[in-house]
């Protein structure tokens, strides 16, 4: 057996948006983090966040009223432990972004400006125009780049975790390290470290719409449960209901805050059908807004619907939504004006790797925090602005833990190489790029916004069949990160469907013809590995 040291560390994070680069730089201070980013340490969907993070920062709201709306958006299936721990954190945890160099936007009087989104019953919505998430990113990658423990490897995909007992060493079982494949030098090298993180946020990729970048291919989910880790609601796929319609612009989100500040969603014929589905009209929850403009787009044969606020005084809508005026104005949409053409797009991955409070999943050494988790917070929905929030909180909460079982964690020497003696390089690339394209279609077709049993058995025969493509290529040619990421995306896939087929019952983002009603008791669904 070969052994190798690519790079060492104690503590691994894996993904570089909001919750694995705030996760570091609590850590630097006394360990040796290195952050692993699958393309330019920004690229990712905290950079593409709009809206904000929601936190009590108003006197005349309160923490139990952020607890009970998202109870609210979860549908009954939020755990009400998780929800007040990441709530009664928030303030902190968002004032610790804050003396990092975050700067959000303030009113006249010098406060924070808040505003609202769907499902909220206050303004607690902090951000920065309507780029929150970009600022956030870029504060936080300023500080990683130049903290002097801190080492950042950009464009390398994690291939899988390396666990003590698949190696042969004594002792309890952990995580002792990854494998990456290093784009740049077209090789696998080994990363030991003492404590992994999965930061990798979600698997919207799996569908043929997303507002997500590229990156967003449910590498951690994948990767925790083949190292034996449970999963958890990942039928929970939220669509955002306002992406763009555009042939040039197909990801472009628009933000919740917009109809927050009273944009109104109208059928082709410019009359409001939100207020036909729900009393609270354009500010219901994701999962109710994305089935009103399915259902009306599928019950008038049309390709969009459209977000209109053209009727708000035009400096107002350009003060509070600049880049997204900027982006239309160049694809010859005037925000102020005219109404802007949508659809829905899948958004965020509820479900995900189990994990306590303190971002520690079933393996010990291996933590997972932000998007790739299922922390209880989400329920059957996400609450708008929640997602930021959770990664802030967590980021605190798992480096606190992180740093007290490090006292009791020795590093191993040296990890086994990469074998690549078996393998050989690939002259049918076309076939990757076929199954891409046949996964993300048959997702959308059959695993999308409106579901039934039927569907969902015809995605499961398509992705064993698969499965069974990839890993025979997986086995015999060089990995590539197109590979690397359908391998990954179709393991979930597979986990998503499972968990669908799961549940007999329609609740929150998940609504199946099969089973429209509510079950009197929510439970989560829950995948064990084995």
């Amino acid at each position: 057996m070969t052994l190798s040291s690519d790079y060492s560390c104690d503590v691994l994070i894996i993904g570089s948006g909001a919750a694995g680069l705030s996760l570091a730089l609590r850590l630097a201070d006394r360990h040796q983090v290195t952050v692993l980013s699958k393309g330019p340490i920004s690229e990712g969907a905290t950079f593409y966040a709009q809206g904000g993070i929601a936190a009590v920062f108003d006197e005349a709201d309160s923490i139990e009223s952020h607890v009970e709306d998202t109870l609210i958006a979860g549908d009954g299936l939020c755990d009400r432990e998780a929800v007040s721990f990441i709530a009664s954190n928030a303030r902190h945890c968002v004032q610790w972004l804050i003396d990092n160099g975050m700067l959000f936007d303030e009113t006249s009087a010098g406060e924070y400006h808040l505003t609202r989104e769907g499902g909220h019953s206050h303004r607690r919505i902090l951000h920065s125009a309507d780029a929150t998430g970009r600022a956030v990113e870029t504060t936080l990658v300023s500080q990683v780049l130049s903290h002097p423990a801190i080492t950042v490897i950009e464009r390398c995909n994690a291939v899988d975790l390396i666990v003590s007992d698949k190696i042969g060493l004594p002792g309890e079982r952990r995580v002792v390290g990854a494998y990456i494949w290093n784009r740049k030098r077209e090789k696998v090298e080994t990363c030991r470290a003492r404590t992994v993180v999965l930061a990798t946020g979600g698997a919207a990729k799996v569908y043929q719409y997303t507002t997500n970048p590229d990156v967003a291919s449910g590498d951690g989910i994948a990767m925790a449960w083949r190292a034996g880790c449970r999963v958890a609601n990942l039928e929970f796929n939220q669509f955002h209901p306002t992406c763009l319609y555009h042939p040039e612009a197909r990801n472009f989100l628009l933000t919740e805050a917009l109809r927050g500040e009273g944009a109104q969603l109208k059928r082709p014929d410019g009359t409001r059908f939100m207020p036909d589905f729900d009393e609270r009209a354009e500010l219901a929850p994701r999962d109710i807004v994305a089935r009103a403009i399915d259902h009306e787009m599928k019950r008038l044969g049309v390709e969009c619907m459209y977000l209109d606020i053209s009727h708000k005084p035009a400096d107002f809508i350009r003060s509070h939504f600049p880049t997204i005026a900027e982006k239309l104005q160049t694809l010859g949409i005037d925000l102020t004006k005219e109404p802007i053409p949508i659809v829905p797009a899948a958004h965020y991955t509820c479900g995900g790797v189990i994990v306590d409070r303190h971002g520690r999943t079933d393996l010990n050494g291996l933590y997972a925090i932000g998007e790739v988790s299922y922390t209880g917070l989400h329920g059957a929905n996400r609450l708008a602005s929640n997602s930021l929030l959770e990664c802030l909180v967590y980021g605190w909460s798992a480096a606190e833990d992180i740093a007290e079982q490090l006292q009791h964690v020795a590093a191993v020497e040296k990890l086994p190489a990469w074998d690549e003696s078996r393998v050989d390089d690939s002259d049918e690339r076309v076939v990757i790029q076929h199954n891409w394209h046949e996964l993300r279609l048959f997702m959308w077709d059959y695993v999308g916004i409106v579901r039934t049993t039927r569907r969902l058995e015809r995605a499961l025969r398509r992705i064993n069949l698969l499965q069974k493509e990839i890993d025979e290529y997986y086995a015999n040619f060089r990995i590539s990160n197109n590979l690397l990421e359908l391998r990954n995306l179709v393991q979930v896939a597979e986990l998503m469907v499972r968990c669908a087929m799961a549940r007999k019952e329609s609740r929150g983002l998940h609504f199946t013809l099969d089973y429209p009603q509510q079950l009197e008791e929510a439970r989560p669904t829950i995948l064990s590995p084995g």
